[in-house]
């Protein structure tokens, strides 16, 4: 029996090229995947004014692509990599290390930024999607008509709700004419608040005269709303219409008014 060594026997294992790879064999080169968006296509993002946006852009496989922002109202390229091309620093892109986010962040974001934001890869051929920005304008909004009538001793209630509002106030007051009155206990007034809810409620368990006037909800990331109480006290409340200022007497009967105007001819 004949033992053979490797020595013994002459392989080529060589590539094409006349190289060896480490395993002394030649394979077919792989090709890398394709790229693809996690994000889908033509997303809607909505964000309130003055908040930061997030515009989002999750890439797999994106290789040695580079991401890039444009604006395409007008084309304007805004990011590349890391790198901010505007001029306007409220746009900035958000990527971790080894993460597939490519995140837009837009800061104190305007009505103006609305619209249509495109994330491109510069891969072979270029591949893109489509984000678009809505921006809304959140505001508050105290339920029940404008002025409100009530006689002394009565429960009053007003609640306030943030309408269109994308993320939580972090706080919402109240105001009685230019007063700040959440913590005023001592004067009848009671505030409960949820925040996460973005309502708020003040009760007065037994208005007095004194609780007459403007009451203001103020949250912090919303217009305010304004709603005006008329505690009476003996008034006639169709006399207080129209802010109370005493125009009812203008509001006569076209006979009446013949007749006022008879006596002041006769006078002249």
């Amino acid at each position: 029996m004949r033992i053979l060594f490797f020595s013994d026997i002459d392989l080529d294992l060589s590539d094409d090229n006349g190289d060896l790879n480490e395993l002394g064999a030649s394979f077919p080169p792989l090709e890398s995947p394709p790229v693809h968006f996690a994000t889908e296509n033509n997303t809607i993002v909505t964000s309130q004014t003055g908040s930061t946006a997030l515009v989002p852009c999750v890439i797999n496989n994106i290789g040695d692509g580079m991401v890039s922002w444009i604006r395409r109202k007008d084309y304007h390229l805004l990011t590349v990599g890391l790198t901010t091309y505007s001029s306007d620093d409220r746009f900035q892109a958000i990527h971790l290390q080894h993460s597939e986010d490519w995140t837009l962040q837009i800061k104190f974001v305007q009505q103006r930024d609305a619209g249509l934001y495109e994330c491109q890869v510069s891969s072979h051929p270029p591949t893109s999607i489509f984000i678009q920005l809505n921006v809304v304008e959140a505001r508050a909004e105290i339920q029940g008509p404008s002025e409100k009538y009530l006689k002394p001793g009565s429960g009053l209630r007003l609640q306030c709700n943030v309408l269109q509002s994308t993320e939580a106030p972090s706080y919402i007051f109240w105001y009685h004419n230019n007063r700040m009155i959440n913590y005023d206990v001592d004067r009848g007034i009671n505030v409960t608040t949820d925040l996460t809810e973005k309502t708020s409620t003040l009760t007065i368990t037994n208005a007095a005269t004194r609780h007459s006037g403007n009451y203001s909800c103020v949250p912090s990331n919303a217009q305010p709303a304004s709603t005006y109480v008329h505690i009476l006290n003996g008034e006639n409340p169709a006399a207080m219409q129209h802010g109370g200022r005493g125009l009812s007497w203008l509001q006569c009967s076209p006979s009446s008014w013949l007749l006022i105007f008879s006596v002041l001819i006769i006078w002249c």
